[in-house]
């Protein structure tokens, strides 16, 4: 883990495109904006964590006989 000390207004730069600023300190709590291509997800570590854990979930009850998962894709006209 990479660890630096940004100042009110300072940045760092992750690759080519990810922009991380420090807004605002108050007291314990920082406040960060991060500027990031729309492709890039960006999310709170508890709602991805989330995410991931309902995905997981989901794929675990996935029906294998559903005739949707079975059904096979139609050809490509031409």
């Amino acid at each position: 883990m990479l660890v630096l000390s940004r100042r009110k207004g300072e940045a760092v730069i992750i690759g080519h495109s990810i922009t991380v600023t420090v807004i605002d300190i108050r007291g314990d709590q920082v406040r960060v904006g991060i500027d990031a291509p729309r492709s890039v997800p960006v999310h709170r570590e508890e709602v991805y964590r989330q995410v991931v854990e309902e995905n997981a979930a989901a794929a675990r009850s996935a029906d294998i006989a559903s005739p949707l998962l079975n059904r096979k894709a139609p050809r490509p006209k031409g």
